[in-house]
């Protein structure tokens, strides 16, 4: 029992606050000190009274006197938790010391037990239970109770270890259940990442987490999500698979943690991610690998700017979530695939949607041809439908390129097609798709101009062109809509093959009536001659013809369109062994002769070459007359002519000479007889061949040519004998007649 002289000494510096009984002055007198000796006396082994309650609380004590207060609290037996009445400071304890040294209270280990148990139940911190093994330590070592008491509160302490430990554990499952949760409702990758790498931070105590994403095109792990970073290099940072932690988790397919990473010499270290974590001031890191089947997804990091021991329940919480990130990774990817899937599957069936559509349109566009063709529509109509068809501007050419026939869809606006015209800059172009149409018998494009495409499909009839279609679009037109226009040019074929052979029903009588006078047979002269009055031609009078041979277009369509324009209509003319005759009355000679060159250099082209013959007095000389102009003819294709029709008077002697002699020797010919001249002519910009063929027309006259040629007769001299240096002494009569030879073939090869 304490004595009462302690206790007056322990209550002599006690200030009292309205305590029932009690002066509230310092208690000085011997009385209230007996009184308040007897009420501690008393609540040892009773119910402490509301007085002592009152005593122990906070407000009657002052701060400077809390020792006193809580060794008073130790002898009433009161719950030292109690928020009335716990105090811990040094002084409470050094006067505890002082109080044990003046009453030696005795501390019973079930009032330890149950103030321990308070502290558990409270869930107080650690440094409660250390001022307690510390109190516990401090109870002198004579007392038998103080190895109980300082046990006691270490098992309190392992207790509240693991008590610890549990909630930690029970925070990790709520987080795990929370990004579980997370992962069913949220369909934003980054945003569930982000959430996720926020609640590792915040569950792990972390200063900074970061996610990286595997690239594969790369091969390199690259940042998505960051929390905590405080460096804006952190947010972009990329690592190899060879350096740093990630070359160690790649290789391990394990957890990775270091207390001091910029020291660590367990792994190469990559320069540039060592200098942003000395901006970031990172120096401890836990990263773990987010694995799906085997396969490195990503990694995920903690790191802390202190040195930082992660403990197992660290690691396991972070691969938990790490596993959580990398399911979310793998469902983005399938769904991502899923959706691709989808795409390309809808791409599949609006492609099939048009081309069924477009396979509807064209058998409906073939039995629309088909019909009209049926119905024998003219080639206008078949344009028109065409036109409207394929929506553009179409043209119909004939084999020498002209148009025959066009058409516009209704509210195609276009200028190409109007401005088309044959042997033109686009001439080549055209020429060169309808030759590879033909040979692969497809639609060809042939040029673009202008915005618009020129699609060209030739048009065959048997082994021969008849024509072209030529469709102008502003864009390509589709693969179904090709074959309607490759179907389209079948059925024009088959209109123009029809033309074609009304017309030779038409043109039958003038084709036996000239094939009758080339080669006669057993006929009456009379009937002929009235075959010939037919189409204005006279026998009786003086009759001229003419032999026209060209490569394209051939001779036969030539005479088809030549009949059926006006000055050409009652004309005797046809194809025969493939050049084209025409045989008139010799007084219209020279005007058809004009018209006919006007006519084939406006509508077709220069590649052409002809002799007109001199007037025969009957038509019995027309199969000689043939001969001859047959001969010339392949005289003039050796020596090159093209664009011209010659006169038979000029080609005579030459289609005698030359007959049998070919391009080359007839070349070696000029070469050799008058070769110097014209090389002299061309390096010199000169006009000696020309001054010594006129000097032999003129009867080698020096005043006549010279007359002619307007120069002065020296200035003739002077060339002359300009000639005689390059051609050597030429006064031989011999000599002479093979220049002026050469010379007049030579004018018949350069004639415009």
């Amino acid at each position: 029992m304490p004595t009462i002289s302690g206790m007056l000494e322990f209550l002599s510096d006690c200030k009292w606050h309205s305590l029932p009984g009690l002066r509230t002055d310092r208690i000085a007198s011997a009385r209230d000190r007996t009184h308040y000796m007897e009420l501690c006396m008393t609540t040892q082994c009773e119910k402490p009274t509301s007085q002592a309650l009152h005593l122990c609380s906070w407000t009657t004590w002052p701060p400077a006197k809390a020792w006193k207060r809580q060794r008073l609290i130790f002898s009433v037996g009161l719950d030292y938790n109690d928020p009335n009445t716990t105090i811990a400071t040094r002084s409470g304890r050094r006067g505890m010391k002082k109080l044990n040294d003046h009453v030696g209270i005795v501390h019973t280990t079930e009032s330890i037990a149950a103030d321990l148990i308070g502290l558990l139940h409270q869930s107080a911190p650690a440094k409660e239970f250390a001022l307690r093994l510390a109190q516990a330590e401090a109870i002198p070592d004579g007392d038998p109770h103080k190895s109980s008491v300082v046990e006691l509160v270490h098992m309190a302490m392992a207790v509240q270890d693991r008590l610890e430990s549990q909630q930690h554990s029970e925070q990790g499952m709520l987080a795990v259940v929370e990004s579980a949760k997370d992962l069913s409702s949220r369909l934003n990758l980054t945003g569930l990442l982000g959430a996720i790498a926020t609640r590792t931070r915040n569950l792990l105590g972390a200063h900074v987490t970061w996610l990286s994403v595997y690239d594969a095109d790369h091969n390199e792990f690259r940042v998505v999500v960051t929390d905590g970073a405080i460096a804006e290099s952190t947010t972009k940072m990329t690592a190899g698979r060879q350096l740093g932690v990630a070359s160690v988790v790649m290789s391990t397919r394990l957890p990775f943690s270091t207390p001091d990473y910029l020291h660590d010499n367990r792994f190469h270290h990559d320069p540039e991610i060592d200098n942003t974590f000395r901006d970031e001031g990172i120096a401890a890191l836990l990263g773990v690998p987010l694995l799906c089947d085997g396969e490195v997804l990503g990694l995920l990091f903690v790191a802390d700017r202190y040195h930082r021991t992660y403990t197992a329940l660290n690691v396991a919480i972070l691969s938990t979530l790490a596993t959580h990130a990398a399911v979310a990774i793998n469902n983005a990817k399938a769904f991502e695939q899923a959706k691709a899937a989808l795409h390309r599957a809808d791409l599949a069936r609006a492609e099939l949607e048009c081309r069924a559509r477009d396979v509807q349109s064209a058998a409906e566009a073939h039995e629309q041809l088909t019909s009209l063709l049926a119905k024998g529509a003219s080639l206008g109509n078949l344009c028109h439908s065409i036109a409207q068809l394929l929506e553009g501007d179409v043209l119909i050419l004939d084999e020498a390129s002209q148009v025959i026939c066009r058409a516009t869809a209704s509210g195609y606006v276009g200028t190409a097609a109007a401005a088309y015209a044959p042997h033109t800059a686009h001439s080549a172009a055209i020429t060169q798709a309808l030759r590879e149409s033909r040979l692969r018998g497809r639609s060809v494009l042939a040029y673009k101009a202008d915005g618009e495409l020129c699609r060209v499909t030739a048009v065959i009839g048997g082994d021969d062109v008849l024509g072209a279609v030529l469709l102008f679009r502003h864009d390509d037109l589709s693969e179904i809509s090709i074959r309607t226009l490759e179907r389209s040019s079948s059925v024009l074929g088959i209109v123009l093959l029809s033309q074609e052979r009304i017309e030779a029903i038409k043109s039958r009588d003038v084709s036996t009536l000239l094939r009758a006078l080339i080669f006669p047979r057993q006929e009456d002269t009379k009937l002929i001659g009235e075959r010939a009055e037919r189409f204005g031609l006279d026998l009786s009078q003086p009759i001229s013809m003419m032999l026209i041979e060209m490569a394209q277009p051939k001779p036969e369509f030539v005479a088809r369109r030549l009949r059926a324009s006006v000055p050409f209509s009652r004309l005797v003319l046809d194809e025969v062994d493939g050049v084209l005759v025409i045989v008139c009355g010799t007084t219209r000679a020279q005007d058809i002769l004009k018209e006919f060159t006007a006519a084939i250099r406006r509508e077709f082209s220069q590649d052409y070459r002809g002799v007109m013959s001199r007037p025969i007095q009957a038509s019995a000389e027309i199969p000689s007359l043939y001969t001859v102009l047959r001969r010339a003819l392949s005289v003039l294709g050796r020596i090159g002519v093209q664009g011209q029709i010659i006169d038979q008077n000029e080609m005579a002697l030459y289609s005698v000479l030359f007959e049998t002699h070919d391009q080359t020797s007839l070349k070696a010919f000029l070469n050799a007889n008058i070769g110097p001249l014209i090389a002299y002519d061309q390096k010199r910009s000169a006009d000696l061949t020309h001054t010594l063929l006129s000097y032999f027309e003129n009867s080698q006259n020096a005043k006549s040519t010279a007359a002619r040629l307007g120069i002065h007769v020296n200035t003739l001299r002077q060339r002359l004998a300009n000639i005689e240096e390059l051609l050597g002494y030429w006064g031989s009569p011999s000599r002479a007649l093979e220049i002026h030879v050469a010379l007049r073939l030579w004018s018949l090869s350069i004639r415009k």
